[in-house]
């Protein structure tokens, strides 16, 4: 018998027959915590867009791995063929999973998470071509895709975000063109993110390179976030002009803690300049006084010993969530914040930051909030400390773009800073900064209720809450009564020594 032909509409069904199996294995979800008002509960961890849980599928892949751990760069002996074969199938895979041609791109692993590649591209790019000396990146960006481009890549002009009822959007993609225009000479590259880590907010990363190719310009993009929430094609259009050029996400954010950061490149970008990095594995010959660097790839990108381990992990989640179908991750994820934005726009206490129109500013995975009359810090406590909710605040390494978006909220406290200091104090001012919730493919409806029951019962007894707490000479709200101890759940002294007992 033959097998049954895959159409999209059976591939869709077996994804999310997938997803609901890999839903519940994800190591740290039935983790308890003792709260301050002595029950004892399981954590709900809405804290993804800063690190994801581990895959358990994943990580039990690594671990049979281990059993063949070699080094690699070597087919001469069992394990250290099977190490090179896996590294390099990973590599081919992550080309596979944002859809880059590799005869175009190739994929190398920096750093442990996004930063060090923007680094090394902001660098390299920058060298590529030196008589082009700006570099466009938007409001929305983490820190880790506006810093190297104002170290390295040269001067940074920021681009302005749509607004809907003065709510920041997407990318203005309009006054984008005006300063392609305008600049069109100097402009190296754009540097965009593809969703913020702030309000999930998504950009069309290949109608904004169609539009910045059409002036010999260069585009980056940002997928820390992205990766884990929407499908990425970065090549095999019939318009080249909406191919992406280089794109970068974190290993930590996609299901693999202690994964490093990826970064996709075109080759030719690579080929033209020497790598930043220099040492073992990158070289075909090295005299004592001269050496060549390899035309092979990723190899001349991987200066060193590669963290394997952690390739291995990343490979593995990454390949579950293209089996599982990134379309499919999607459409839940957007079910799930239209779910949230509902409940919450509910309360009148409650300020969603950014455009909440997401019929026309798509977003996935992250909404950030302050409840009025509440620093961001209190809520974020008392979601901890009551609810056992695992929460963010401040301005998740994204200062400007927090500053612009709690104009909307607390425009009168921004004025009085600016006039008193016009270097804004972050962490002196406890009003700074918002309560980010985040998901993962482990989160659903039943999270998402415990919160909004979480936030109303915060809200009906928000002065007794308030009573509660101080705030400590850092900044940080702390309970009155309630002490939690690190040491009481996990100690890795203690840990190693109890396996050292049993051995």
């Amino acid at each position: 018998m033959k097998p049954a032909l895959l159409t999209p509409e059976t591939m869709s069904i077996k994804g999310i027959d997938l997803l609901k199996k890999i839903q519940d294995d994800f190591i740290g979800l039935d983790t308890k915590y003792k709260l301050a008002d002595g029950t004892i509960s399981p954590r709900i961890y809405l804290d993804s867009t800063a690190s994801t849980l581990m895959m358990g599928a994943a990580h039990r892949a690594s671990k049979k791995f281990l059993n063949h751990y070699s080094n690699t760069h070597s087919l001469l002996h069992f394990s250290a063929r099977i190490s090179t074969k896996t590294y390099a199938w990973i590599h081919n895979r992550i080309l596979d999973f944002v859809h880059a041609d590799k005869d175009e791109y190739t994929s190398f692993f920096m750093g442990s998470g996004v930063t060090a590649g923007m680094n090394r591209i902001a660098k390299t790019l920058n060298r590529l071509r030196p008589e082009r000396d700006i570099v466009l990146v938007s409001m929305m960006e983490h820190h880790s895709n506006d810093l190297p481009h104002r170290k390295h890549g040269g001067k940074v002009i920021h681009i302005p975000l749509e607004k809907n009822h003065q709510m920041a959007g997407k990318i203005n993609t309009e006054i984008l063109e005006q300063y392609l225009e305008k600049f069109s000479d100097r402009i190296n590259y754009v540097s965009i993110t593809g969703l913020s880590n702030v309000t999930g907010i998504i950009n069309s990363i290949n109608k904004i390179a169609q539009i910045v190719h059409k002036y010999n310009v260069y585009l980056v993009v940002d997928a820390a976030q992205m990766a884990a929430h929407v499908p990425i094609q970065m090549s095999g259009f019939s318009n080249k002009d909406k191919e992406i050029d280089v794109l970068l996400f974190s290993g930590h954010k996609t299901y693999a803690p202690g994964s490093p950061g990826v970064v996709i490149a075109r080759k030719s970008f690579l080929n033209a300049i020497e790598p930043e990095e220099v040492g073992g594995g990158m070289v075909d010959k090295v005299y004592p006084d001269n050496y060549f660097v390899t035309k092979k790839f990723p190899d001349r990108e991987e200066a060193g010993t590669p963290n394997i381990l952690g390739a291995i992990t990343l490979g593995s989640a990454i390949h579950i969530l293209d089996t599982i179908g990134m379309n499919n991750i999607l459409e839940e994820d957007k079910n799930l914040i239209q779910y949230t934005m509902n409940k919450l726009t509910e309360f009148k206490e409650v300020h969603i930051y950014g455009d909440t129109d997401i019929q026309n500013c798509p977003r996935a995975g992250t909404i950030s909030f302050n409840i009025l009359g509440m620093d961001h810090g209190l809520v974020a406590a008392i979601l901890n400390y009551y609810f056992n909710i695992a929460v963010r605040n401040e301005c998740f390494c994204a200062h400007p773009y927090v500053q612009e978006m709690l104009s909307a909220t607390h425009k009168e406290q921004l004025e009085n800073c600016e006039s008193i200091n016009s270097n804004l104090s972050w962490k002196m001012e406890p009003w700074m900064g918002m309560v980010r919730i985040s998901y993962g493919i482990y989160n659903n409806i039943r999270d998402v209720d415990i919160l909004v029951s979480s936030i109303n019962k915060l809200i009906t007894n928000k002065n007794y809450y308030k009573s509660q707490y101080k705030i400590d000479e850092n900044g940080d709200y702390k309970h009155i009564n309630f002490q939690f101890s690190s040491d009481d759940f996990f100690s890795l002294t203690e840990t190693i020594d109890q396996e050292i007992k049993i051995l």
